[in-house]
């Protein structure tokens, strides 16, 4: 009798649209479909391609469509060959994606991503379509496996959903109400992170500083929780203190946090707890305080400022970086005028700026004054010639200092080209710097001195002052020799030793960097 023939595993492919959740969110999938006996594609065209999509942009269903439509041919020509859409488009149109694009064969929500393995195998055997959405979690997303893409650096989950209710933003009703996960279980998660290698976690929610929400009433939250707040601190900035307390976690940041909750606590909890990054991403949306109270974000101006002048003064080298819109339904001269005010004054090390984008099932969508097109384009044009001059100015404060940079893999494109490579210092700027003499690789640290800046990296010429190998470039190089590389992320932020992302967050989510 022959011997059966071995049948080669299934091949996967993930496009990641979004913010930080959905890359993160994109991990998770990763992790099921490896746990399910897939195994991630190299060159050759995938059999299964999952979309983990975002609707926050105007043009994102355009986007999946066409994409979908890209692939179509392809996959009539290659037999077995599966499309799956995921993530908050996925969420918000059902069964729209299969009636415009039948040639998909799963559809799954923001609160079933649990479900994708035996959604593609119950496709498979029907022959049709799967089309399965959860009106509310099922399952908090950090239970699931992760295949994590980097061994340094990694995202820590410790809120979904999202109670705030702006006016421009959709993600609401998509991701749902906060859900937050108790600090036992995120400390778990970060402790179990380090002992494989990982340096620095982002700590990761949709409104991350007003975690402890989600528990309810104080009397009412978990025994870790009332401890974590006695003295009257936030249950965010006691968990960033927790934080500082796990042994060989040598940084931590988070996002995004929203102005209406970032308490003094916080901030003295960032100053007080040394491997709290000196990085602050605070999205700001508007320096109107008109287009503010439009936009139901319940801050003003001076509170904004306010803020950043206290974040200042208890960390003076911190480099805050923010989200702004432009363009927003009633936005006159003056107000615009009003955000180059508050740009002016923050001091921002980068923004990350946006036109309007009018999406159906938010109240903006409908709100009277919606401006042309041209009239927003020239505003924008503005504002990301005055934050280049800011950011320049503000980077060539760091000409002559000594960095520590955290060696990351694939941050500087052109570093073949150079003969450099690339990490990010302690307050997360991005630095370019020569090739030492002895071996590095990413996650060592490299000591540098600055010797150029330029508004969005800096660059250290000199030679290397230093490198200290760490436990995270051990867990690097013990994973080189496995799977393809990921694609990059088409819509996100600027990747900083975690997850390939790209280059414009999705305003109204989680963001940055």
């Amino acid at each position: 009798m022959n011997a059966p023939m071995e049948t080669a595993p299934r091949t996967y492919e993930i496009r990641t649209y979004g913010c930080q959740m959905n890359v993160h969110d994109s991990e998770r999938l990763s992790g099921l479909l490896e746990s399910a006996g897939y195994v991630r594609a190299g060159e050759a065209e995938p059999d299964v391609v999952v979309f983990n999509t975002c609707a926050v942009r105007e043009n994102a269903d355009n986007r999946l469509y066409g994409n979908l439509g890209h692939l179509r041919p392809v996959k009539d020509s290659h037999p077995g060959m599966q499309i799956a859409v995921g993530g908050c488009l996925a969420q918000k149109d059902r069964d729209t994606i299969v009636k415009r694009a039948p040639w998909v064969d799963v559809v799954f929500g923001t609160h079933n991503i649990g479900s994708l393995p035996a959604l593609l195998e119950r496709a498979r055997v029907q022959d049709e379509a799967q089309v399965e959405i959860e009106e509310s979690l099922v399952t908090f997303p950090s239970t699931l496996p992760t295949r994590r893409e980097s061994p340094y650096a990694a995202w820590v989950s410790i809120s979904v959903g999202c109670n705030n209710t702006c006016t421009f933003c959709i993600v609401p009703s998509l991701r749902g109400k906060e859900r937050d996960r108790r600090p036992g279980e995120v400390l778990a998660e970060v402790e179990a992170l380090v002992a494989e290698g990982v340096l620095e976690v982002t700590l990761l929610g949709q409104n991350v500083n007003a975690y402890g929400s989600g528990f309810g009433a104080l009397s009412d939250a978990p025994d870790e929780v009332r401890s974590m707040t006695s003295g009257g601190q936030s249950a965010f900035a006691g968990l960033l203190r927790a934080c500082g307390g796990v042994e060989g976690l040598e940084r931590v940041r988070f996002t995004s946090p929203h102005p209406k909750d970032f308490t003094d606590d916080v901030i003295a909890a960032m100053a007080e707890t040394p491997n709290v990054m000196p990085s602050l991403h605070m999205p700001l949306q508007s320096g109107s305080d008109a287009v503010l109270r439009a936009m139901r974000r319940s801050y003003r101006q001076e509170r904004y400022l306010g803020i950043i002048e206290k974040v200042r003064d208890a960390i003076p080298d911190a480099a805050i970086t923010t989200d702004i819109i432009v363009g927003f339904p009633g936005e006159t001269e003056a107000d615009f005028e009003q955000t180059l005010h508050v740009v002016r004054e923050a001091r921002f090390s980068s923004a990350f700026t946006f036109q309007y984008s009018k999406r159906p099932g938010t109240p903006a969508a409908t709100m009277d004054g919606q401006l042309p097109k041209e009239v927003v384009q020239e505003r924008y044009e503005r504002l990301v010639a005055l934050q280049e001059e800011v950011s320049w100015e503000e980077n060539k404060k760091q000409l002559g200092r000594t960095l520590e940079v955290l060696v990351a893999e694939g941050e500087g494109r052109k570093d073949e080209a150079t003969r450099r490579l690339s990490g990010r210092a302690r307050d997360n700027r991005l630095v370019h710097f020569v090739v030492p003499d002895e071996p590095v690789r990413p996650g060592d640290m490299a000591t540098v001195e600055v010797t150029y800046a330029a508004p969005h990296h800096l660059v250290a010429d000199k030679p290397v002052l230093a490198v200290r190998r760490t436990r995270a470039s051990d867990a690097w190089e013990a994973r080189q020799g496995g799977g393809g590389r990921p694609r990059g992320v088409s819509l996100g932020m600027p990747s900083i030793g975690r997850p390939a992302v790209s280059d414009a967050p999705a305003a109204g989510c989680a963001t940055p960097p």
